[in-house]
């Protein structure tokens, strides 16, 4: 099992191809705060509702000084053919070799099916201005996760 990011932490940089075949960097997004969400595969029922959510709510994280990147272990082409197929509008980016999954803590033991089996972990970590995590939550449920989030940074 991988380690999990501890609050008061600062977070691993990283730079991911996004579904346009574009680097983007972690370190691009500072001076503003970051939700960065791991979800284990692109338009499966529970990633497209989470998906969802997160773009439905996009415009009110952001008013509240919240960035949003999603990140899986597809290829950029079929983030992007999800990201078009659901008009999601913040970035998705590729962690193909699932390394930065595994650096946040998002790479591990789940139960699929009945069956234990190693994949990523939906997971989502917080980070503020500086890089630093300001909160993490691994093993979160699709539905509702978005509403459960705002509730506990208070938006």
């Amino acid at each position: 099992m991988t380690q999990k990011l501890l609050a008061g932490t600062q977070a691993p940089d990283f730079a991911l191809l996004n579904s346009e075949g574009q680097k983007v960097s972690l370190s691009d997004y500072r001076g503003r705060n970051v939700i960065v969400y791991f979800y284990p595969e692109a338009a499966t029922p529970g990633c497209t509702t989470e998906a969802c959510d997160f773009r439905d709510s996009l415009s009110s994280l952001q008013s509240s000084g919240y960035e949003v990147l999603g990140i899986s272990p597809d290829a950029p082409e079929k983030i992007a053919h999800f990201a078009g197929d659901y008009s999601l509008t913040f970035p998705l980016l590729s962690d193909e070799d699932h390394a930065v999954a595994l650096a946040y803590g998002a790479w591990g033991e789940k139960l699929v099916n009945g069956e234990v089996v190693d994949g990523l972990v939906r997971s989502t970590v917080v980070l503020d201005g500086e890089g630093k995590v300001k909160l993490t939550q691994y093993q979160v449920k699709a539905q509702g996760h978005v509403a459960a989030l705002k509730a506990e940074l208070g938006l």
